[in-house]
């Protein structure tokens, strides 16, 4: 199942410069191809049944094997599902009519084959859109690969144009494949400055690490960095710079939606380098975005959690099983890394925001303790306010004031500190000058933010200002529509104001997304009032 839209905003170019590619027209069945088939494997596609469309249209395929049509369903089901037979199969039906990311395949090829001839016939194809601007990089490669000077050739590249940054990046990496490593750090240093952080740095480091370990190390100066560069060590070829580059642009194209582009780069970037997990991660992150997170789940299988790229994999992987309505799972995995002997504060703390949501909060209250005596943690304003958090759900107002206070103190212009704790003492009965005073402070902070308007609308109604308090409460109702307490509030506002059936309509939205335990509560307001 494949639910992905073109995005290429982040390099700054038009939507047009991908050249959409929509696939030939969708022309009526032909008695050649069984109907049946066809059909359930568009149903299952629709329903996100990824598997059993990629099944079918590979058996569609078989019986209709010039089909472009069917190539072109088949084509995008590949990349997502992993079928790199059927990938090839369905560009090679597709010919001149494939898209224009069908290009990245047989340059993967070529690049996990280390074979120019084939990697310059390749290149060839990545003549529009985006994939323009990956391709001098990629010359420079080719050119050292024929034993050519491939810097000579990146310094040709115009200094203005969308591709000099690829240019100049892998220019740095190149310098380094020669042996002049100090003059490829300083010129990766100027494109992206000295972080370590930096994927240009983080490719160096991993040209260097396997014979100048010392070099490696003194670059990333993080333990955690340099134990995930250890393990993608790698040789100057074109499987590496291939990868490496293509990771770098699915990631600039990382958004809330999956993208076509995105999700065939960081796959060709797996199949370029197999053993690269950074590809898989990415991989993972542009199916998950695409609206398939079993398919998600199933490449972050392959990541070992304690490994090091396991915290990686574990960020990924707890959203996901969120989704996939696996809370169980979630926690399950959550204690055992916890309880685990190399857990850290990461740990405990998502452990205990976990069973906070699994409404355990008194059973988190230990791990937000021992979290909050890492020292990493005992200075962070958000390590504060979750402990806060624990501390509320557990019916200790008194102790999660205090930590909010803390938290306060460390970032005192943090609006969702300020309005945790603007509301929380509304609620709890405190000073209610100073609460408004927080509310309105953090709505000045965040106006855009419909809870902090929520809340200081809530705040205003509980002091008897419900007029002043109705336009923020719409306002963030029609903000967040899905948002079940501010619908809530919003019912509560409209009956004090007397609008009776307006109040009994928001309550009905409500109980849309409410938790089960809210319903009841619900029910009754719209049954009875207030």
């Amino acid at each position: 199942m494949v639910r992905i839209i073109p995005i290429c905003k982040s390099l700054g170019l038009a939507a047009s410069a991908l050249a959409l590619w929509s696939g030939p027209a969708m022309a009526a069945v032909t008695d050649r191809r069984p109907l049946a088939t066809y059909l359930a494997a568009r149903a299952a596609d629709a329903e996100g049944q990824g598997d059993a469309a990629l099944a079918g249209y590979a058996r569609l395929l078989g019986e209709a094997p010039g089909d472009r049509a069917v190539a072109a369903h088949a084509y995008r089901e590949a990349v997502a599902g992993g079928n790199a037979a059927l990938v090839r199969r369905a560009i090679a039906i597709l010919g001149k009519a494939a898209p224009p990311d069908a290009a990245l395949f047989p340059l993967a090829d070529a690049a996990r084959a280390n074979d120019p001839a084939a990697f310059a016939k390749a290149l060839a194809g990545l003549d529009s859109g985006i994939l323009r601007v990956i391709a001098p990089a990629l010359q420079g490669w080719l050119a050292e690969a024929r034993g050519q000077d491939g810097i000579a050739l990146l310094d040709t590249v115009p200094k203005k144009s969308l591709a000099a940054r690829f240019a100049a990046e892998n220019r740095a990496l190149l310098l380094v494949a020669r042996g002049r490593v100090d003059a490829g750090i300083a010129a990766a240093e100027a494109v992206q400055g000295p972080t370590g952080r930096s994927p240009v740095i983080r490719a160096i480091a991993e040209l260097l690490v396997a014979d100048h370990p010392e070099r490696a190390a003194a670059l990333l100066d993080d333990s955690a960095l340099l134990a995930q560069t250890r393990a993608s060590a790698a040789r100057p070829t074109l499987a590496f710079a291939t990868s490496r580059l293509l990771v770098r642009l699915a990631r600039e194209l990382d958004g809330e939606r999956g993208s076509v582009i995105g999700l065939a780069m960081a796959r060709a970037a797996l199949d370029c380098d197999p053993t690269y997990v950074p590809a898989r991660l990415a991989l993972a992150m542009q199916v998950a975005r695409s609206d398939d997170p079993d398919r998600a789940l199933a490449l972050l299988d392959a990541v070992p959690l304690d490994g090091p790229y396991g915290e990686a994999a574990l960020a990924e992987r707890f959203p996901l099983l969120a989704r996939t309505d696996r809370d169980a799972e979630a926690l399950a995995l959550a204690r055992r890394r916890a309880e685990a002997e190399d857990a850290d504060g990461v740990d405990r703390a998502r452990y205990a925001g976990l069973l906070v949501q699994a409404d355990q909060a008194k059973a988190a209250l230990p791990w937000y303790k021992r979290m909050m005596r890492d020292r990493r943690f005992a200075g962070n304003a958000t390590a504060w306010l979750n402990y806060a958090a624990g501390l509320d759900a557990a019916g200790d107002w008194k102790g999660a004031r205090k930590a909010l206070t803390r938290a306060l103190s460390l970032s005192p212009d943090d609006p969702q500190i300020l309005n945790y704790l603007g509301y929380g003492e509304i609620e709890h009965g405190g000073d209610p000058v100073e609460a408004i005073a927080l509310l309105e402070r953090a709505h000045r902070l965040a106006g855009d933010d419909a809870s902090i308007a929520d809340s200081l609308g809530w705040a205003y109604h509980r002091l008897g200002d419900t007029a002043r308090a109705l336009p923020l409460i719409e306002g963030a109702a029609a903000a967040e529509p899905d948002n079940a307490e501010i619908a809530e509030h919003l019912g509560d506002l409209y009956w004090a104001a007397g609008r009776r059936y307006e109040a009994r309509y928001a309550w009905a939205a409500a109980t849309v997304t409410a938790e089960p335990r809210d319903m009841a509560r619900l029910a009754r307001k719209r049954a009875e009032g207030l």
